[in-house]
């Protein structure tokens, strides 16, 4: 029978291991300064105060991408009715999160962190290249170039890195979302982990919103199905570093064969 003691002792176990270590990451410039940038102090045993400041301002709802106006063929999902409720949708993004989409990605920002960490630039043009031809259909392409041309804008404005000049020079073709993110954060030398765990996040919100509003359902109904995705989003962080660039894959061909259909798809309010 547990006590209020082991109970405690349990969670504070729970706790550590989901907190984003990065004691073997390079330092923050916040870490390097002595945690008195001015964005705030270090939180102990975490990511650096300034670090989480920039992801949630970079992949924040409100950053200047257009978001909100692509459903990754979800548009096309409900009308054919394979999504219908909180249940169909929470099944469908756990498939797009943890074997499509969402993995491939990840699998690219992992790949394109260590390539900018380790000022490769044969390894970033390899995965830009590699991230842009990926996507399964054209509005998929425009979905993940269009967010990343977006990206690198606004953030070589407000948070100018020679990491994302770096990226444009050695890159020839369109930049995908997740390799400009990457590219970011390495260059604020930001770690790996929570870079690719908030990313994962926001995707996974970014289209709990689609679903909320093209369905619908209610923004509780939204919000337990993002609640249900914590773990999916925490198996796919862990698992894309172990993944080597030419094992790159997806399984979410029902997804896929949404996202071509929606382009001729009669009614629409999304782009993709």
């Amino acid at each position: 029978m547990d006590t209020p003691t082991t109970t405690a002792i349990r969670r504070a176990r729970r706790a550590k291991r989901g907190s984003f270590a990065v004691r073997n990451a390079a330092p923050s410039p916040l870490a390097r300064a002595g945690g008195r940038i001015g964005a705030g102090p270090v939180i102990a045993g975490s990511v650096q105060a300034a670090d989480l400041y920039r992801l949630m301002a970079w992949l924040s709802p409100a950053y200047p991408i257009g978001a909100f106006s692509y459903s990754s063929g979800i548009e096309w999902a409900v009308e054919a009715r394979d999504i219908a409720d909180a249940t169909s949708l929470e099944r469908w993004l756990a498939v797009m999160v943890g074997e499509g989409s969402g993995f491939c990605d990840a699998v690219f920002i992992v790949h394109a962190h260590r390539a900018v960490a380790q000022r490769d630039d044969g390894a970033l043009r390899a995965v830009a290249e590699l991230a842009a031809a990926f996507a399964p259909s054209k509005e998929r392409t425009l979905e993940t170039t269009a967010q990343g041309r977006a990206f690198l804008d606004a953030t070589r404005a407000a948070w100018p890195t020679p990491a994302l000049d770096r990226l444009l020079s050695v890159c020839r073709g369109a930049v995908a979302l997740p390799v400009a993110v990457a590219a970011a954060a390495a260059g604020h030398a930001i770690a790996l982990a929570p870079a690719l765990h908030v990313y994962l996040q926001a995707l996974a919100a970014n289209l709990v919103s689609a679903g909320v509003r093209l369905i619908p359902i209610g923004q509780t109904d939204g919000q337990r199905v993002l609640a249900a995705l914590e773990p999916v989003v925490a198996a796919t962080a862990k698992r894309a570093p172990a993944t080597a660039l030419d094992e790159v894959g997806g399984a979410a061909f029902r997804a896929d064969l949404a996202s071509m259909r929606h382009e001729t798809q009669r009614t629409r309010l999304f782009r993709s």
